[in-house]
């Protein structure tokens, strides 16, 4: 590499990493001014606290991930140009394509740490981040996220709940059904189910059960009653919620067990998956859209540059966030969903960098 390009890379990525270091304290100090009344309410650890933002500062990072790769690349792009030193990198004979190659490298060391921190580290912090609202700071309405719950869990087996408690780990009116040649054989109600952790088994309160037979229905109740199913509680867990807390191992294992129980939520778990990759590869359709935005100098100066990036940033996040809750809600395939917006920003990209080349 030439001095050039250890100049521009040193310029992309210190950029970047004050940017995060800049808007990460601002979203803490607006996450604590909002939080704080609640944690004291509470009485909250103070090592509780600080784990949580220690798990929000990796969370929020890898939401605004993308917005201020951007920005950062537009901020010293459009510095470079306004100090004429892409106009003298070009005059000197080095093509603008060339000139390209050090984004490209910091756009692939991004890259790869935000593979690494959506398959291992982003999980671990939104469940930490997760537990810690639905733990201290949200009301019991709002912890009883998941409502009307019904999954298949076997070939002829199904369950119900009209809502279920992720803390407590408790679901409410609870319903399993089983069926043999089509026709039911028996099925379970309970008022209540608690999974219990230490031998992982579930107790059903309010319980009842009706055999289907021949003769007639056989019927049986107690107050309590223990079982073993073949579900866990984050079979009950909200979707999204389950599928951010999942390393990308645990995600695929759970996609093929939901895949082999014909589960109806499958969609949103492989919206998860999916852009877990695709964020990655946004790294390098910003950053070559940044550069053909900024590395021209404009009559309004750095400033028009920042408002088209803005703009730009927006729009991406808007794409990003309407197609993958349309692929969650209706039937458009997950992968083209989450892909389109990198597709499409894809495009622009290739005729924004034609259109900077002239």
């Amino acid at each position: 590499m030439k001095i050039i390009d250890w100049y521009i890379l040193k310029r992309y990525l210190a950029t970047f990493f004050v940017m995060l270091l800049l808007f990460i304290p601002i979203g803490i100090v607006i996450d604590v001014s909002e939080k704080i009344n609640k944690i004291l309410a509470k009485k909250v650890p103070f090592l509780q606290v600080a784990a949580y933002y220690g798990d929000f500062t990796i969370y929020f990072a890898n939401l605004l991930f993308p917005i201020l790769l951007f920005l950062s690349v537009i901020w010293f792009t459009s510095k470079l140009a306004n100090n004429t030193e892409i106009i003298a990198i070009l005059s000197s004979g080095i093509s603008f394509t060339r000139f390209l190659r050090p984004y490209i490298i910091g756009a692939s060391f991004i890259s790869i740490l935000a593979l690494l921190m959506g398959f291992f580290f982003v999980p671990k912090a939104s469940k930490g981040f997760n537990d810690f609202r639905y733990t201290y700071l949200k009301s019991n309405s709002e912890i009883r996220q998941s409502q009307d719950v019904y999954k298949q869990i076997s070939d002829n087996e199904y369950i119900y709940v009209s809502s279920f408690n992720y803390i407590t780990r408790t679901g409410y009116n609870f319903n399993l059904e089983k069926f043999k040649d089509n026709k039911l054989e028996y099925k379970i109600n309970a008022s209540q189910i608690k999974w219990r952790e230490k031998d992982s088994s579930y107790v059903l309160a309010g319980y009842t059960k009706r055999t289907v037979g021949a003769m007639g229905d056989q019927l049986e109740s107690a107050n309590r009653k223990v079982f073993k199913f073949n579900f866990k509680p984050d079979d009950l867990t909200p979707t999204i919620y389950a599928a951010e807390t999942m390393t990308l191992g645990e995600l695929n294992d759970f996609i093929e067990k939901e895949k082999a129980r014909g589960s109806g939520n499958i969609n949103a778990y492989l919206v998860v998956k999916y852009k877990k990759y695709s964020i990655p590869i946004s790294a390098f359709i910003l950053t070559i859209i940044a550069v053909a935005v900024s590395a021209m100098k404009r009559r309004g100066g750095m400033g028009v540059n920042l408002a088209m990036g803005i703009g730009l940033a927006f729009t991406f996040i808007f794409f990003d966030k309407v197609f993958g809750t349309m692929a969650e809600k209706s039937s458009i395939p997950p992968l083209i969903a989450v892909w389109f917006p990198n597709i499409t920003f894809g495009i622009l990209a290739i005729f924004l960098l034609r259109n900077a080349k002239r």
